[in-house]
């Protein structure tokens, strides 16, 4: 019997089961994925960029528009870093204002994700439920930010917003139907047997593997790994807290590394996210929110600052990070992101090597990839028929270089 040859199946960049661009090209004997690999570069919109003529008040604006999603993420990450260059020292109340947005952050996105999860599983009705009942963490944003999207809370020195008595009750009651929904959420995503059946075993990645391709994370949880900087190095109110990294073994089951153990993680930090909310709302202090009122005053104690920093966030998707460098002026001297979806991406062609082609979809989702918070620049040629491939040593060079020129 004659051996089934190769072929390429490529998926990407436009893809009915894709929600952002990607392209992913698949190498493929029958039905079983022999080697993957994936070029993202199709959202770059130069954002980075056009922060380097704008002032760090500004820039938030900016920060909250890299990615629908993760508004707080971006923003959040970014004022830290400043914050750290201007000496800038954040209200107590403030801090667990942010606490509490990126929470609410979470629960949402961790919903999207599971609608898009159980999408991609062909389980329609699930994916409407997990959507619906998302509204409810966005009409509590809305509340608290006044906008769904977009939220426009952080601001150097603080928030924009603060959490008034009032609106605890509406808050505390969003929480408590969470808390009753829980249940059934973790009955239709962990106990169905088609899911069980699709995921267990599908997109493996170990331990080994997860710590070796710096993954962060739901997706180092998953396999194990305890990073978390909610607990690692603790920012904002999570220092007053009590809480610790969700593992498989929240489910009480061994840690497999695989799509169903990337879903227990995301279903369990659905309910810690609740009950941090909870512990800052009864813990809340009282105080301003702001370190100044004033925007002409904040932006002249920026204008002053000279240095640089990492501001760094615990995202839903795992740590991001701003690095920021000012040198008395106006605008940073340099912005650059690195958004959670960069560390994680990497691991495709490996957790896809092995996998049938029918669970592409789900595997590839279960990284919850977000392609615009990753693509970062593109690099093009003035001949087309040119392609150029920069190696590790080049890029390191070129690194170098652009840091010297900074310097002088």
């Amino acid at each position: 019997m004659a051996k089934k040859a190769p072929y390429i199946v490529p998926v990407g960049p436009i893809h009915p089961a894709l929600k952002e661009p990607v392209h992913i090209e698949l190498t493929v004997v029958g039905e079983e994925v022999i080697s993957a690999d994936f070029t993202p570069g199709q959202t770059h919109r130069g954002i980075e960029w056009m922060g380097l003529s704008r002032n760090p008040v500004q820039i938030v604006h900016l920060t909250d528009r890299i990615c629908g999603i993760c508004g707080v993420t971006h923003s959040l990450a970014f004022a830290r870093a400043v914050e750290q260059i201007a000496d800038i020292t954040v209200p107590e109340r403030a801090d667990y204002v942010r606490t509490i947005i990126a929470e609410f952050e979470r629960i949402q996105s961790h919903l999207l994700w599971a609608g898009v999860a159980a999408h991609e599983l062909g389980f329609d009705t699930l994916f409407y439920l997990a959507w619906r009942v998302r509204e409810e963490a966005m009409d509590a944003i809305e509340l608290i930010t006044g906008n769904r999207v977009n939220y426009d809370i952080i601001q150097i020195g603080g928030v924009r917003r603060d959490i008034t008595e009032d609106q605890h009750e509406q808050i505390l009651r969003c929480l408590n139907n969470y808390k009753d929904l829980f249940g059934k959420l973790k009955t239709l995503f962990l106990e169905d047997a088609v899911i069980s059946s699709r995921c267990k075993g599908t997109g493996l990645l170990s331990f080994e593997k997860a710590m070796a391709y710096s993954t962060v994370g739901p997706t180092a949880r998953a396999s194990g790994c305890t990073a978390d900087l909610r607990v690692d190095y603790p920012y904002a109110a999570y220092g007053d807290l009590d809480l610790k990294p969700i593992l498989p073994t929240a489910y009480g089951s061994e840690v497999n590394g695989d799509t169903y153990d990337r879903i227990v993680v995301r279903i369990f930090e659905i309910a810690q996210s609740i009950e941090i909310i909870e512990q800052c709302l009864a813990n809340m202090p009282a105080g301003p929110v702001l370190w100044e009122e004033k925007v002409a005053k904040i932006l002249a104690t920026c204008k002053k600052a000279e240095g640089e920093a990492v501001g760094r966030h615990e995202a839903p998707r795992g740590e991001c990070l701003h690095y920021v460098a000012m040198d008395r002026s106006d605008a940073p001297i340099a912005w650059k992101v690195k958004a959670s979806s960069y560390s994680n991406l990497h691991v495709w062609p490996l957790i896809l090597k092995g996998a049938q082609l029918a669970d592409i979809p789900i595997i590839v989702a279960s990284v919850d990839p977000c392609l615009s918070c990753t693509d970062r620049v593109a690099v093009t040629d003035a001949d087309a028929s040119r392609t150029k491939i920069f190696t590790k040593e080049e890029l390191t060079r070129l690194s170098y270089e652009k840091t010297r020129r900074m310097k002088q």
